[in-house]
């Protein structure tokens, strides 16, 4: 319940909901001592906290589609190898000379601060939506380095454990390990995709049993990679969703929506459990240094890394300047700074290789945590505007169709400022949009690949517009996770009113009105009906604007003083007020009232 409150909290308020959830945490473990974890979940918390852990990692492979390599490939191998290198060497050298952590605690913690939180990077890039190719190699480097990372500091932790100094030993024993964790993983990551997708694709499974048998299947891979070698589970399952993704021939759209879910349920409960396990004297203990140490981090080791790793690549330098400052830890550093804090601690644990500081990575990585998710999710959409990567508030139109009306809908919208995409099977269409001066892609809106095709920079919501009510409601349910439920749209299909309508999880909001429909719409252009836009006032209210033209008038769309655009649909029409423009549908016979000034003219 606090996990879900305090992400419809961030949502109302658009702040980061780690950002949210961590301080709820806070204020409900060591602030009010509402929930302690540790007598809560005794021996069950680290490894539910594992768990979790590698399902959200499993999720992530889910969301690798193997065609965006073809283009990011080469940068998301230089920032998951260089990148990870100078990041742990500079930030171990870091916590060393600067925070005073001991060698050995410093470099584990280096390599724990190389990953970059996936599940923090997903949120903010849905809500920046980047143009172009540098969101989708954020998404690559968060989840790749996640395992990366992962990996490299449980390499370091056997390391400490078995020698505690950078011994020959110790030296070989984490080369041994690293080559056993990359066999083990990729193969448990294989058999689990081969388990569950031949399966799928040769309809072997009902549908009724597609999400038990994927979560067994996951934590099987999962707890049996870990059995073999030790925390080669992350790697197994990510490959596992990766492969999954990229096969053919097996659906697994409603495997993919209930693992979204899923993550968000976990992320919240995760966040709140290890923040509310924090000691709030251990944060109020933190000085300068420690501030000094994640300021460092952001400002200085962050940049030189991906401008280092970028030398001599084809990125370009707004590319750069923004994967520069987008580097938030999540809930994967949280997670193995509380496992490897506990068990170095412990003397049952670690016998006489026990180390009573480690207990300050706990306090040290939530301060990190904190800071870059605060930096991050406040300075990295108007960083991305400032470099023309994004757009605030996202106000253009996907377009779906080159109907008459589409064309002069896309291009009245677009003369008045708006980002206007128009999409459609019918080349000529296309090419007549072009004309036109609107930027035209010929192709189907609901391909697998359509959204990675598609400039959406500045699209904030969908218009399916063509003649067939199947497609526009396929083409709704597909960029239904992109643009959300409140910004999609279809023509209503016959027999709709506002008592009679299908299923809202089926289908986009109904555009217009109830009789807003392809073919009497054409008609409509192709008999000489304009599109308009009335402004209102005070004295020329919109009820006064509805009752001067009763007969072929469709309102469409309003347009506030502030620029906003609203759309009018069956379900919710805006509400309009004395400042804002109405645009609509005219019929050639009707003379559209306008406001008057004192002499007369029209306002």
């Amino acid at each position: 319940m606090l996990g879900a409150g305090a992400q419809w909290i961030a949502w109302r308020l658009r702040l980061p909901s780690i950002l949210v959830l961590l301080l709820v945490g806070i204020l409900v473990g060591p602030t009010l001592g509402l929930l302690d974890p540790e007598p809560l979940f005794r021996d069950w918390l680290h490894p539910l906290i594992s768990l979790a852990v590698g399902l959200i990692l499993f999720e992530g492979g889910l969301s690798l589609e193997i065609s965006e390599l073809r283009k990011i490939g080469p940068l998301v191998l230089r920032l998951s190898t260089i990148s990870v290198a100078i990041t742990w060497v500079l930030a171990a050298g870091l916590a060393h000379y600067l925070v005073g952590l001991q060698w050995p605690l410093a470099i584990l913690f280096g390599s724990i601060l190389t990953v970059t939180g996936p599940t923090v990077v997903g949120p903010l890039l849905n809500h920046i939506r980047p143009q172009g190719r540098v969101g989708s190699i954020a998404k690559w480097e968060g989840i790749v380095v996640d395992v990366i990372g992962a990996t490299a500091a449980v390499l370091v932790f056997h390391a400490i454990a078995h020698g505690a100094q950078p011994s020959e030993l110790a030296i070989s024993m984490t080369t041994m390990g690293l080559a056993k964790t990359i066999l083990v993983g990729s193969v448990a990551g294989l058999l689990g995709a081969l388990c569950l997708g031949v399966p799928l694709k040769r309809f072997w499974i009902p549908d009724s049993l597609h999400i038990p048998l994927t979560l067994g299947i996951v934590l099987a891979v999962f707890v049996g990679s870990d059995r073999i070698q030790h925390e080669s589970g992350l790697l197994a399952v990510t490959l596992m969703g990766f492969l999954l993704v990229n096969q053919k021939g097996a659906s697994l759209h409603h495997i993919i929506e209930f693992k979204e879910n899923l993550r968000t349920l976990l992320i919240a409960s995760l966040f709140v459990v290890l923040a509310a396990s924090v000691e709030l004297r251990d944060l109020l203990d933190l000085g300068w240094r420690e501030y000094g140490f994640v300021a460092l981090l952001i400002l200085v080791i962050r940049p030189l890394a991906v401008q280092a790793c970028m030398i001599g690549s084809d990125a370009s330098k707004p590319e750069r300047v923004f994967l520069s400052f987008l580097a938030p830890r999540g809930v994967v550093a949280a997670a193995i700074s509380a496992l490897f804090a506990a068990q170095l601690s412990n003397p049952a644990a670690m016998g006489d290789a026990v180390i009573p500081e480690a207990e300050a990575l706990v306090p040290l990585s939530f301060l990190v945590i904190m800071v870059t998710v605060a930096f991050y999710g406040l300075a990295a959409s108007p960083i991305s505007r400032r470099l023309g990567l994004s757009k605030a508030n996202p106000q253009g139109c996907l377009i779906i169709g080159g109907s008459p009306f589409t064309l002069e809908l896309a291009k009245f919208l677009a003369d008045l400022g708006f980002d206007i995409l128009l999409m459609d099977t019918n080349r000529e269409s296309v090419a007549k949009a072009r004309l036109a001066g609107i930027v035209a892609i010929s192709g189907s809106a609901i391909a697998a690949d359509s959204e990675e095709r598609l400039p959406l920079g500045g699209i904030g919501r969908i218009l399916a517009l063509t003649p067939n009510d199947q497609v526009n409601a396929l083409a709704c349910l597909h960029f239904r996770e992109l643009f959300g439920r409140a910004e999609i749209y279809q023509l209503p299909p016959w027999g709709i009113s506002a008592k009679h309508e299908s299923s809202g999880n089926l289908r986009g909001r109904y555009l217009f009105g109830a009789d807003a429909r392809f073919a009497e719409l054409n008609e409509l252009i192709e008999s000489g009906a304009r599109i308009s836009s009335t402004p209102l006032t005070q004295e020329f209210t919109f009820d006064h604007y509805m009752d001067h033209n009763r007969q072929g008038l469709l309102p469409l769309f309003r347009l506030s003083a502030e620029g906003q655009l609203s759309i009018f649909s069956l379900e919710s029409p805006p509400i309009a007020q004395a400042g804002d423009r109405i645009i609509s549908l005219v019929s050639p016979q009707e003379n559209v009232a306008e406001p008057k000034n004192d002499t007369g003219a029209p306002a």
